[in-house]
């Protein structure tokens, strides 16, 4: 594992269009249809990062949480199967049954919707507002395996909470950290 933080690029991009598997509902999905009406977390994740894992519990209750504001969250896994087979859409769905995740899992099996999205590390978060355009790119929250600080999404219900009062986002923005995205060779 090479921890890796999320690369920093400039805010405003337009969320790149998807098709991608969802293997717990055994058909593709779409950003199109899973967009959020205020707004989208898209999280590129997978399912034996520890620091996927450290924060999963938190994730799923945000993305509870905020569903019914107008907020949606997808999850990407991007990651190699062939050199990590505990990503693999089978275990997927067990981690989805594991943690009740509320929102779709995603499997991108050509990582090209990863580059897209210019995605370095799991969990990689990326907010979009109701025009699919960038505005956050950063931490759930500053706590990470082992440093015993709250877990408690505070920097991503921050964004949350402006988009949903109509208030400019903060430009401060601290990358996450976690493991590196498995690519292929």
């Amino acid at each position: 594992m090479a921890l890796t933080p999320t690369k920093k690029i400039p805010l405003g991009f337009i969320a790149p269009d998807f098709n991608l598997i969802n293997p717990f509902l055994n058909h593709e999905q779409s950003l199109k249809n899973l967009k959020g009406d205020k707004a989208t977390l898209i999280v590129f994740m997978c399912n034996h990062c520890p620091y996927v894992i450290h924060v999963l519990p938190e994730l799923v209750k945000l993305a509870n949480e905020y569903e019914e504001k107008g907020i949606s969250v997808i999850g990407i896994n991007s990651n190699d199967i062939q050199s990590h087979p505990d990503d693999s859409p089978e275990n997927m769905i067990k981690l989805i049954h594991k943690y009740n995740i509320p929102f779709p899992y995603l499997f991108d099996e050509t990582q090209e919707i990863a580059k897209a999205y210019t995605a370095e590390c799991t969990p990689d978060f990326s907010i979009f507002n109701k025009e699919k355009k960038c505005v956050y790119r950063g931490q759930l929250d500053s706590s990470r395996p082992g440093n015993n600080k709250d877990i408690n999404g505070s920097d991503i219900r921050k964004v949350f909470n402006q988009i949903i009062n109509k208030e400019l986002v903060s430009k401060e923005q601290i990358p996450s950290i976690g493991c590196n995205i498995k690519w292929k060779l």
